[in-house]
């Protein structure tokens, strides 16, 4: 990639796989807090490998100390309300669920506030061991902003969310596993490895059939079951035009690997 960032980094082709990309958050000294500046350049980085053909899977991720610690405190301090509506720091949040590839948040350290919020608006998460979430905004006397109180709570249910929001206490990595929040916890030094190997398992599968599938688990989130189903059975009959499905049924049959082109 051409592009340069201040506050993120990122490496494509990543292990010198051409189809994976990794995106990190690169503000250590206030532990990658979520600056206007950051968001849109993540989303920028974002739209640029949702454009690359090549790329799969996207892997986001912080550094040892911190995913994100949270939003940046010292522009949020002394805003009105209409400084808040007016901050495109919002309008790139919303911009997220348009990336139709997966991404994979790959935690060590805190994951809090906006950064809890933003390693749940991605598609999975891998936690290292020593991993902590938390949305502690109501200890600075506000609440959740980008999705806290929304993603938690499906996540944990009512009951466990509404604890962590309401104290603002944090929960390990081991909590949010057996809560459903993270996907799989990993020694926090085999993160980088474990991740990458996950999106390498994302990556061999055919990508219409992979975009199609993320369309559809996240529509049982927004529709009731009847409607959900018939969205799935209308993906699953799209698939069909797909040429990587001739090919994966045809390997499946000839017992080989099959070669997935995007097709």
């Amino acid at each position: 990639m051409s592009q340069t960032y201040q506050n993120i980094l990122c490496q494509y082709p990543y292990k010198g796989n051409e189809h994976i990309a990794r995106v990190q958050l690169n503000r250590p000294k206030v532990l990658n807090a979520l600056s206007t500046d950051l968001m849109q350049e993540l989303v920028d980085c974002f739209f640029s490998l949702e454009d690359n053909p090549q790329v799969r899977v996207i892997i986001l991720t912080g550094n040892d100390r911190a995913f994100a610690a949270g939003a940046d405190i010292a522009q949020m301090v002394e805003a009105s309300p209409i400084d808040q509506i007016q901050d495109n720091r919002f309008r790139t949040w919303k911009q997220l669920p348009l990336i139709t590839k997966p991404i994979i948040a790959a935690v060590n350290g805190f994951a809090l506030g906006g950064g809890c919020e933003l390693a749940m608006s991605c598609d999975f998460i891998i936690a290292g061991d020593s991993a902590k979430f938390g949305q502690p905004e109501i200890s600075i006397g506000t609440i959740p902003g980008a999705g806290g109180t929304q993603r938690l709570t499906k996540a944990l249910g009512k009951s466990k969310a509404m604890y962590h929001v309401l104290t603002g206490e944090m929960f390990d990595a081991y909590e949010a596993e057996k809560a459903g929040l993270v996907a799989k916890v990993v020694p926090a030094e085999t993160l980088e490895q474990e991740t990458f190997e996950a999106a390498l398992l994302i990556a061999n599968k055919a990508p219409v059939a992979i975009k199609l599938a993320k369309e559809a688990v996240n529509a049982s989130f927004e529709t009731p079951l009847k409607e959900g189903l018939e969205f799935e059975r209308r993906n699953f009959y799209l698939t069909f035009a797909s040429v990587d499905q001739k090919e994966g049924m045809k390997a499946f049959l000839e017992k080989r690997s099959a070669d997935y082109k995007g097709l």
